[in-house]
């Protein structure tokens, strides 16, 4: 139970801070800026990862946690509490945004800019970096080292930096979900929740490419069940 109320604490301060600096941003008149809504997102994943990496390891991300179990550094029977903490602290942060803005008309939801397909395919592209830093500095489902969440931290920021304003740079589903959801703007919203899983599942074998045998097997670098 600690394990999944530390997914479901930082799952909802990623999508309160994250999400909650796009709804700020709109309604104080663009105060915070693009750049400032990518650090935003970069900083709380940063802090949540310090904050609850030793509890849970700080997936705050289904298509993560669905990545993990597949490299095999993670248990399947694990995998839906994790999924549920998730979608749970995400509405939650959703819902006190939607009670502090009643007025605001996407609560921080990901719309694609261009064509679906343009941002399905960044989508895509973006997870799999994404997961492939995962991979690279965690040791089985957690992450290791005093830089890990650094390094994590600054993917997602360089990534919402550059791809923002075109996809809105989710990498995410529940962070997708749950503005969505609350919000009533579902039409994109089938994007948002396939492209990330996908894209993480790709990080899978593109890091069994590049590092020793077993990396993904459960025994790389003292890789560990949690």
């Amino acid at each position: 139970m600690k394990k999944l109320l530390a997914e479901a604490l930082g799952t909802f301060a990623l999508v309160f801070a994250g999400t909650g600096a796009i709804v700020i941003n709109e309604v104080s008149g663009g105060t915070i800026g693009h750049a400032g809504i990518a650090i935003t997102f970069g900083l709380i994943v940063l802090a949540m990862i310090y904050t609850f990496g030793d509890v849970s390891g700080a997936h705050l991300n289904p298509a993560v946690t669905l990545a993990f179990a597949v490299a095999r550094r993670f248990s399947w029977r694990e995998v839906p509490g994790y999924v549920a903490a998730q979608i749970t602290g995400a509405l939650a942060a959703s819902s006190v945004l939607k009670a502090l803005f009643p007025g605001n008309a996407t609560l921080g939801a990901t719309l694609p800019a261009g064509a679906a397909s343009q941002s399905f395919i960044l989508e895509i592209v973006l997870t799999a970096i994404l997961m492939l830093t995962i991979l690279s500095v965690s040791t089985g489902a957690r992450e290791k080292g005093l830089t890990a969440g650094i390094a994590i931290g600054a993917v997602i920021a360089l990534e919402a930096m550059f791809a923002g304003p075109i996809s809105g740079a989710s990498m995410n589903p529940v962070r997708s979900l749950a503005p969505a959801l609350l919000s009533g703007h579902l039409e994109h919203l089938w994007v948002y929740l396939l492209a990330p899983v996908m894209g993480a599942l790709l990080a899978v074998p593109l890091c069994v490419g590049v590092r020793e045998a077993g990396c993904c097997g459960g025994a790389c670098s003292g890789a560990r069940q949690p």
